[in-house]
């Protein structure tokens, strides 16, 4: 049913009409200044998330659940004797950063509150250590040489020997090998050569009796 005429008019007389700015929007100054700062500084902190996942051998992701500042410094003091750093960035950095990058399987672990334990060298042990006596921080994953670990494969990594002691032994297991096959190679001309020898022996004991025994004939005779 169409709208009566009277209804119309009072429907354009009552339409909100927006008041119109003071001063014309072609008048105020641009905010190209502010806009190239805000970039600036959310390239900076890009670069260093960056730097973090490129420079250190052992990235943990872990949840940040509020704690006193004592105890934040307490915390990085017990890590850093252990060369590990504690990084905040915000997630609204991070993510895009690990978007385009090979650790992009990281991002379902960048939510809520996270902070980043970054060490060059691969501490998991020493971590695990310091992160028990801190209720707040929640390991919730980590990447360690460029693999990607659970809590549970953080936790078996850092129950592994180290790596020279784990060398040593892969070294001993290869030698062991080539010293069982050349053994086992050797063995059949080492009883060769026992046999034989053994075997001269006896002819030459047969030919130091033999000559004795005409003596009693001929004494005899």
């Amino acid at each position: 049913k169409a709208m009566h005429f009277q209804r119309q008019k009072l429907m354009a007389v009552t339409e909100y009409l927006p008041p119109r700015p003071a001063i014309p929007p072609r008048c105020l100054p641009r905010q190209e200044e502010t806009r190239q700062e805000e970039n600036g500084y959310a390239r900076l902190l890009r670069r260093q998330v960056e730097e973090a996942f490129r420079d250190n051998r052992m990235i943990a992701v872990c949840q940040y659940n509020y704690m006193p500042g004592e105890d934040v410094v307490m915390m990085r003091h017990y890590l850093r004797k252990h060369n590990i750093e504690v990084k905040f960035f915000l997630n609204e950095i991070v993510r895009p950063v690990l978007s385009q990058s090979k650790y992009k399987n990281l991002l379902p672990l960048f939510v809520g509150r996270n902070v980043l334990l970054v060490s060059r060298e691969t501490k998991a042990k020493e971590m695990l250590r310091v992160l028990k006596g801190v209720p707040q921080i929640n390991l919730l994953g980590a990447c360690i040489d460029d693999t990607i670990l659970s809590r549970k494969g953080v936790e078996y990594f850092a129950r592994l020997p180290p790596l020279e002691a784990a060398q040593g032994q892969t070294v001993g297991a290869l030698a062991l090998l080539p010293s069982q096959t050349s053994s086992l190679l050797q063995r059949g001309s080492v009883y060769l050569t026992a046999l034989l020898d053994q075997h001269i022996q006896r002819l030459r004991a047969a030919e130091t009796e033999s000559p004795a025994e005409p003596g009693p004939a001929q004494s005899s005779g």
